[in-house]
């Protein structure tokens, strides 16, 4: 099993995140304590399967996907730890609903870059 998510679309100088899979599935949890039951399916079902295969996501969904973490990232009850990661996301999925590339998440392992 991976340990970390390349996130394409990021904030690096090679244009990625690279975030530990239990730190997104952590943030899932909490997800789930600040945005309503009816919203948040979309985002919990990427977090919850954090590292265990790729996802490619296309402009659409990914454009969702902003709204959804960005809403999460103001929200006052969320741990600032996850805030930081909300933002991160929510940038990256912003930028790739503007880009004709699908946002991808790609499983790696400590250490290593795609």
């Amino acid at each position: 099993m991976s340990t970390h998510v390349t996130v394409s679309h990021g904030s690096d100088f090679l244009g990625v995140d690279v975030i530990p899979v239990g730190q997104l599935r952590e943030f899932g949890q909490h997800v789930r304590g600040v945005l309503p039951a009816a919203d948040y399916p979309p985002l919990t079902a990427l977090l919850d399967a954090a590292g265990e295969s790729e996802h490619a996501i296309g402009g659409d969904q990914a454009a969702l996907l902003a709204v959804l973490l960005r809403r999460a990232a103001s929200h006052r009850r969320l741990k600032k730890a996850y805030r930081e990661v909300a933002s991160r996301l929510g940038i990256a999925a912003a930028n790739a609903a503007a880009d004709p590339e699908p946002w991808t998440w790609t499983p790696t392992t400590e250490g290593t870059r795609r």
